[in-house]
């Protein structure tokens, strides 16, 4: 009797044991599930650490995105039409992001914030961010000529975004109150890659990164073509900072 009670008592520790951890595990693919890749996902429960309001200081690259001219746009659309334009934008833009290990911040109307470097780190995340981009221009032109075949509008046919890019230190983490927080990140280097975003109207461009980016992504891998704009002082910084426009991959560009 005491054996098959030490028995019975190691069972049921090892049971509820292993049920915590499924549990557990439920738990972080349901809060990240909709933010980064499955592979991502995968990496997160591997680490065994589990989600919690608070947040770190980490080395990533951001990502900010907003489709130029939209309020003109929108107007010019049929609120179902604008609806499905915008859900197949989106989607398209976002399997990119997570598709190059990319982590949805959120969705600001038509503009998408994203970074690159966490939950989990990414050892060449500013290289992935500069990819990404190339990628989500590469398709914008895609789905205007699809559009132009299923006979769209004109205005829809002219969707274009500016996408600015920033690597740096940022506090990221679970953020907001005790009964509702999101996945986000927040800091000085979120704000200056907003600026790049916003600024490349006067440059003519449409994918300005600063120059962090541009030499930790040469760092990996330097297949891009880069173009040096200006130096651009932001609001709070004193010191400026050089912005460059990404031009294409170098095999896609003639001499």
């Amino acid at each position: 009797l005491p054996i098959v009670g030490f028995v019975a008592i190691h069972t049921t520790l090892i049971g509820d044991r292993l049920s915590r951890e499924l549990r557990e595990k439920r738990y972080i693919k349901g809060v990240f599930r909709s933010y980064v890749s499955p592979e991502v996902v995968d990496q997160i429960v591997t680490s065994g650490a589990t989600p919690e309001l608070g947040g770190q200081k980490v080395d990533i690259t951001i990502l900010f995105s907003d489709i130029q001219g939209f309020s003109t746009f929108s107007e010019q659309l049929e609120p179902e039409e604008l609806v499905d334009l915008m859900v197949e934008y989106l989607s398209e833009m976002t399997d990119i992001i997570m598709d190059k290990k990319g982590t949805l911040d959120k969705y600001i109307g038509d503009a998408i914030e994203a970074m690159y470097g966490a939950p989990v780190p990414v050892a060449n995340h500013a290289y992935c961010g500069v990819e990404s981009a190339i990628l989500m221009q590469r398709k914008q032109v895609e789905l205007c000529g699809r559009w132009k075949s299923q006979g769209r509008r004109d205005r829809a046919l002219q969707l274009r975004s500016r996408i600015g890019r920033n690597t740096g230190a940022a506090v990221v983490g679970n953020m907001g109150s005790q009964r509702r927080f999101n996945y986000t990140m927040m800091g000085d280097n979120g704000n200056l890659v907003a600026r790049c975003e916003s600024g490349a109207k006067a440059y003519g461009g449409y994918t300005i990164i600063t120059e962090q980016t541009m030499l930790e992504a040469q760092a990996a891998k330097d297949d891009v073509v880069y173009r040096f704009l200006d130096r651009i002082v932001v609001k709070g910084r004193s010191t400026p900072v050089k912005v460059y426009e990404i031009v294409e991959t170098k095999t896609c560009v003639t001499s």
